[in-house]
């Protein structure tokens, strides 16, 4: 096979069916695959998050892996991005210096690599290299346990690998087309890889499109049950299923690991008034979550929009806190999570705050309404919690006086199944039926 042209690239075959990079160098399973985390830090390309930080949130996410073995980290200061190689000549080479001493047999970018910069970096440092969403969807590949999260994972990686596909194999490429007689090449291999990709997409959709008629036939049978939907969303490992569980007495997984639990979880809580509502824990925000990722997951995000109250749980000890619920709203946003939803902001792991300053925040959030500063570990500022999230549903009650057409049964049997019909008489036009409904309920009425 000879070699591909200067500029054109080699093919990539990413796998990510079995969660972990394959190893290079002769690394097996049964050995930690020697990892080194790069930062790019492109000053073109400077973000509202501190270079620091952004290295610290990629080494957790690496050591998220199983059988990783982190053994340096660094921050490169880039004037900007290199086309070929991403980072200076000289920086590559000091780079492959320092690996082959370290006996490194994957390097992690934290950042977006071009399929032609991972190419020539395999091939300059002799390593198996991975990029930010890359290593994302390694994390989503081992986590995902349920039958949708694997089908969404897959997806994702799916469309991720379509976009690494580039041109080579040109001596499996047919340089005629039809019969060989006129016309010009024929289909290259990139083209029947590209195709075989897509088979498996339309083959993955169809698959969660039967997963995601049943999760909205769960959803309607949730409606019919007058009980409100209490959704837990936040940044990943700010403290939400450690707070779910404190909630709920249930045991989901809850670590101090990014991305320890990735598919949604619904309990249901009675709060202190007595009043009863279902509690849901999703899968944790993050920057520059890929957007394959948020196409693929976007059927169990939705179950945000159906909710009712939206807790914002963040990890309040964290430097970055402010920044990370900045990326949190945006995310939200994104979903379609209308500003009509209320919000209360949950300033979660008080515990690790001290002196002075967790009085500050305690203070605080006892000036807001919507702002609770607790410690989902130990309990504290919990009650409150409770308390607050009762009343939200102890919302007053309004009379009205509503006529539907005979033909309308389905808003009619909604009112029904929420209880709030309060006398009900067949006139000409149709039904007149008196309800008495909150303005939480009325609002899902005006929807339908």
């Amino acid at each position: 096979m000879s070699d591909p042209e200067e500029g054109e690239e080699e093919p990539r075959r990413e796998g990510f069916e079995g969660g972990q990079p394959e190893a290079s160098g002769g690394a097996t399973r049964s050995q930690p695959m020697r990892a080194f985390v790069l930062h790019p830090d492109i000053r073109s390309e400077r973000s509202r998050r501190l270079p620091e930080h952004r290295l610290a949130e990629a080494v957790a996410l690496a050591a998220a892996l199983p059988d990783m073995e982190i053994v340096g980290h660094e921050v490169v200061r880039l004037p900007r991005a290199q086309p070929g190689l991403l980072f200076g000549t000289g920086k590559v080479a000091e780079m492959k210096t320092r690996f082959e001493a370290l006996e490194v047999g994957l390097v992690l970018v934290d950042g977006p690599v071009s399929p032609v910069q991972q190419r020539n970096l395999e091939k300059e440092w002799g390593v198996k290299l991975l990029d930010r969403t890359g290593l994302i969807l390694e994390i989503f590949a081992d986590r995902a346990r349920t039958r949708e999260g694997v089908l969404q994972v897959e997806l994702a990686a799916l469309s991720y690998q379509r976009t690494r596909l580039v041109r080579a194999w040109t001596h499996l490429e047919r340089q005629r087309g039809g019969f060989g007689f006129v016309g010009g090449p024929g289909e290259t291999q990139i083209e029947a890889d590209r195709r075989a990709i897509d088979e498996q997409v339309i083959r993955i959709r169809r698959q969660l499109d039967k997963v995601v008629r049943t999760r909205e036939l769960h959803r309607a049978s949730r409606r019919k049950v007058p009980f409100p939907i209490v959704a837990l969303v936040g940044y990943t490992n700010a403290g939400k299923s450690t707070l779910f569980n404190r909630m709920t007495g249930a045991e989901v997984l809850a670590k101090d690991m990014l991305f320890a639990t990735l598919d949604p979880t619904m309990r249901g809580v009675t709060l202190p008034s007595g009043r009863k509502v279902i509690l849901s824990d999703t899968v944790g925000f993050i920057s520059d979550l890929p957007t394959q990722l948020v196409a693929a997951f976007r059927a169990t995000l939705e179950e945000v929009l159906e909710a009712d109250l939206i807790l914002h749980v963040r990890d309040i000890a964290h430097p970055e806190t402010a920044e990370q619920a900045a990326d949190v709203a945006e995310i939200l946003q994104s979903l379609g999570v209308k500003g009509a939803t209320p919000q209360y902001e949950v300033w979660n792991k008080l515990d690790l705050v001290e002196g002075s300053a967790h009085e500050q925040l305690v203070a605080q959030a006892q000036r807001s309404e919507t702002v609770f500063a607790l410690s989902a570990l130990t309990g504290e500022g919990l009650p409150e919690l409770l308390e607050a999230v009762s009343a939200a549903f102890d919302e007053e009650k309004t009379d009205r006086t509503l006529t539907l057409g005979f033909a309308d049964g389905r808003r009619r049997a909604w009112l029904h199944a929420e209880g709030v019909v309060t006398a009900e008489a067949e006139t000409d036009e149709g039904h007149r039926i008196e309800v008495r409904w909150t303005a939480r309920q009325e609002k899902r009425y005006r929807d339908l």
